[in-house]
């Protein structure tokens, strides 16, 4: 297949052509593309040198082109692309909601892929890995409740959110933010709407998980946080589900559902951690436990490598859906 990335030389954009090789994706050709000002800059892929190309008209000729180039780019360029006969992927939150795109995780809904017309969503990274761990419990035991809190690293932000934190570690001033408090020793929000006390992360976790897993009516709280952690975010999950769980029951059921990794065996320390996820496209869960509080409780941990599974590889699993 022709492939287009458009945001090349961005974090997620320089994660999926990573993900395309180890993943052995069946590309014919490749285009780089990002802004003018990235445009000219060298990519070593394959062993190949490639030169970022500016993203204007004419645009090339594609199958699939992997946008990670934020919302106004995809919004003005997604339907060029289109028009061309190639299917995007957009890992901006721009089209997310939109009734005639797709809003697809794998493992969850691979399905709604084939229903595109010419755009494909990829859900939020916090979203992804959520999702993926809470299919299989909905279909074993029926989700009543869902209650996360999220512990977000700074990748998540893009590369102005690791500049801040590695200079705030060096002891110099950040030449651009992405919270105008620390993120060294420190946890933050995401920027809250004070019309209501949601911050933006946070409404678009209920919205996607309830659209993904076509649960229109899911009771769902969440609470977002930015902490001073590189890669990989961690989630605490806390569900009430419609039949009698427990976390045996509840561990069977993950270990053999598809994307998950089950490491549940804290009295040897084994319980996934955004360490240990560093290089891994599985959703990892562990420190399954009772929820007393509930009739049909269960706690758990889910961490997952926000770059990969909760971005580039996301999109490159959606772009095998079409072969």
């Amino acid at each position: 297949m022709r492939v287009a990335i458009v945001g090349a030389t961005g974090l997620v954009g320089r994660t999926m052509l990573t993900v395309l090789e180890e993943r052995a994706f069946p590309v014919t050709c490749v285009h780089l593309l990002a802004s003018p000002r990235s445009a000219g800059e060298r990519i070593v892929w394959k062993n190949e040198t490639y030169t970022v190309e500016p993203l204007s008209e004419p645009l090339p000729s594609v199958d699939v082109a992997l946008f990670s180039a934020g919302g106004s780019v995809s919004k003005e360029w997604a339907p060029r692309f289109a028009a061309t006969g190639a299917v995007v992927i957009d890992n901006s939150s721009y089209w997310r909601m939109d009734p005639d795109v797709p809003l697809v995780v794998p493992e969850v809904n691979p399905s709604d892929a084939l229903l595109h017309k010419g755009i494909i969503a990829n859900p939020n990274c916090s979203t992804i890995q959520l999702v993926v761990a809470l299919k299989p419990l909905h279909e074993a035991f029926g989700l009543k409740r869902v209650i996360v809190s999220t512990y977000q690293s700074v990748s998540g932000a893009g590369q102005k959110g690791v500049d801040q934190l590695q200079a705030e570690l060096a002891g110099s001033t950040p030449t651009a933010r992405i919270s105008p408090h620390p993120l060294a020793y420190n946890a933050v929000f995401h920027t809250i709407e004070a019309q209501h006390g949601d911050s933006e992360e946070e409404i678009k976790m209920q919205r996607e998980t309830r659209r993904i897993l076509h649960l229109d009516n899911l009771a769902i709280a969440v609470t977002c946080v930015r902490v001073p952690v590189l890669g990989g975010h961690a989630e605490s999950v806390v569900i009430e589900t419609e039949r009698p769980i427990t976390p045996a029951l509840a561990a069977h059921v993950l270990s053999h559902a598809p994307g998950i990794i089950l490491e549940d065996d804290p009295a040897n320390h084994s319980y996934p951690t955004p360490q240990r996820v560093a290089d891994s496209d599985a959703v990892h869960v562990g420190r399954l436990r009772a929820d007393s509080s509930a009739k049909n409780g269960l706690m758990l941990w889910v961490v997952a490598n926000n770059l990969r599974k909760g971005a580039a590889t996301n999109a490159v699993q959606i772009a095998e859906l079409l072969q």
